[in-house]
């Protein structure tokens, strides 16, 4: 955290920015009391950078709005029956809330919506006292009623009320919790800990939206490892992740194997690295910030979760056949029950069925045509591919991972002279359906595909063969189709 006069004077800056300025000019001219608060006093008071300008008003919904229309004309409702008006000021959108002072009923998350008449009745409602701060414009008075700012000092997670009534309030601060621990670096007090235990079934009424939405944003920290550890640790990921809690159940005391939940993590945090790392080597010194890529960490998290239900202890060890097929299917199971979307699925699923191709390459070199087999199943899925099966490497004998490193390097160089030599990203046999249907002289249907899927296996065996070959293999196994039919 900066020092405190490093962070007034940080809040002192966005207080001066011109649609700031405009804003609380406005609202003080109408007699009202507004403020910065939240995330943005937050992240402004930790040296980070304030993406996001959320403001809280002594005005109702309607007096925001008809203050808002003195100083814009983009204006719109993001919630009003929530008190909520956003509008886009000098070229930044905001979003404005009057006071609030709700009740929560037990059997759901969503309030019964009070508007209040305070600034401190607003701020006690809110999640963690890091989030309880306020800073009131245009005066520039911090108001901290719940010690927030003694918390960012301390980088501790702790809720403004007591922990149960917080969480029994609304469950998905519980997921928040976890967010912000990988996202700020922070720990979690140990009574809010106990209480995202005592209370995790309660996330039992939260939408699966809304648990996807807080789990996107957790992978999408710089390090999710922490907040996942919280989650699994505090039983909150067993209500809606079982299969990453199956894995500690397969750590194994008598070394028959390695411990596959600590494999997963590190196999996560690897992959971030390697992202990281391949985005320098692209944009170079050009200071692009890197895009975290929730489907590689979907993947690398979910990788193994095939394990558990593969396991056999065997004559020599243990052994997991097929975890890979198994794993891509629980994989897309859970995520389609999270309620991702269709395509994520898709992707996760895929990786995670072809996250073990690569080992038998370090053997034995494939062929040409197991290359391109590989390139054609990992699709627009190839760099998430090979940043996952790099990842996978976690062993500690130095001599095995530098020999996977190598043999990666291998298939990869491989992979870009096939591509510069056979437009490998677009493998695709010479003829397409029009033509085999035009040299055949067949009407659209089954066979057409057969014909295709032939062809394309010749392409795949063989690289670039040519138009006038590939109608020369078509013909000839339609003779043979034709005499086996006779046959």
């Amino acid at each position: 955290m900066l020092s405190l006069a490093e962070s007034m004077t940080a809040l002192r800056q966005i207080a001066e920015s011109r649609p700031v300025a405009t804003l609380a000019r406005a609202f003080a001219d109408a007699g009202y009391e507004f403020a910065l608060v939240g995330g943005p006093v937050r992240d402004a008071m930790l040296g980070r950078a304030v993406t996001d300008l959320d403001f809280t008003t002594s005005a109702s919904p309607d007096e925001t709005r008809a203050v808002l229309e003195t100083v814009t004309k983009n204006i719109w409702d993001v919630g009003r029956e929530f008190g909520t008006i956003a509008a886009q000021v000098h070229g930044e959108q905001v979003e404005i809330t009057t006071y609030r002072a709700d009740v929560y009923r037990a059997d759901s998350r969503k309030p019964e919506v009070s508007f209040g008449d305070s600034i401190e009745g607003d701020l006690v409602r809110r999640d963690f006292t890091i989030n309880a701060l306020a800073l009131m414009l245009p005066e520039l008075k911090l108001i901290d009623i719940s010690g927030g700012v003694e918390d960012l000092i301390a980088g501790r997670i702790v809720t403004p009320a007591s922990p149960e009534v917080s969480f029994t309030d609304d469950p998905l601060r519980m997921l928040r919790a976890a967010r912000f621990a990988s996202q700020l670096d922070f720990a979690v007090s140990p009574a809010t800990e106990a209480a995202m235990a005592q209370f995790a079934d309660r996330l039992d009424i939260i939408s699966a939206e809304r648990i996807r939405d807080e789990l996107t944003k957790l992978l999408l920290t710089a390090d999710p490892v922490p907040g996942i550890r919280l989650l699994v640790e505090t039983g909150l990921a067993a209500r809606f992740l079982p299969e990453l809690v199956a894995l500690v159940e397969t750590q194994d005391d008598h070394g028959r194997h390695k411990d596959v939940y600590e494999h997963s993590l590190t196999v996560l945090r690897q992959a971030i690295e390697l992202e990281a790392e391949r985005h320098r080597a692209r944009v170079g010194d050009s200071g692009e910030p890197v895009t975290p890529d929730l489907v590689l960490r979907l993947a690398s998290l979910l990788h193994d979760i095939g394990k558990p239900a593969t396991r056999r202890f065997e004559a020599g060890g243990v052994t997991f056949h097929h975890h890979d097929v198994v794993g891509a299917k629980l994989a897309r199971k859970r995520l389609r029950e999270l309620r991702f979307d269709n395509a994520t699925i898709k992707r996760v699923a895929r990786l995670v069925e072809l996250h073990l191709r690569f080992f038998g390459y370090s053997d034995q070199q494939w062929s040409d045509s197991a290359v391109r087999r590989y390139v054609r199943d990992a699709g627009t899925e190839l760099e998430q591919l090979h940043i996952l099966t790099r990842a996978d490497v976690t062993t500690r004998n130095r001599r095995k991972a530098e020999r996977l490193d190598h043999a990666y390097d291998d298939i990869e160089r491989r992979i870009s002279e096939l591509a510069e030599q056979e437009e490998l990203a677009a493998v695709r046999p010479e003829l397409d359906g029009a033509a085999i249907m035009r040299i055949l002289e067949i009407p659209p249907g089954p066979l057409v595909g057969r014909a295709y899927a032939h062809l394309l296996e010749v392409r795949l065996d063989e690289g670039v063969i040519g138009e006038e070959a590939a109608t020369e293999r078509l013909i000839a196994w339609f003779r043979e189709q034709s005499e086996a039919d006779e046959g």
